[in-house]
């Protein structure tokens, strides 16, 4: 089912901001936190260091859980 994306607030860096998501990424992106022992904004903040400048920061987290269960199915 398609929803539509949510804003959610989030710490980067020690400055408050937010990002939009749908709630399938977003539950995807807890789920890896938890399995990677690390908490969502710890995830966000390595994404975002990672994301260079040519990505906007909700496309980069898509893009990252989408590799993320790509790589796992092929292990």
């Amino acid at each position: 089912m398609l929803t539509k994306p949510k804003k959610r607030s989030i710490r980067l860096k020690k400055h408050s901001t937010s990002v939009s998501l749908e709630d399938p990424f977003w539950d995807s992106l807890t789920e890896i936190a938890n399995k990677q022992c690390k908490g969502v904004n710890l995830l966000i903040s390595e994404i975002d260091e990672d994301r260079g400048t040519n990505c906007g920061l909700a496309s980069a987290i898509r893009l990252f859980v989408l590799d993320y269960y790509k790589i796992a199915e092929n292990t």
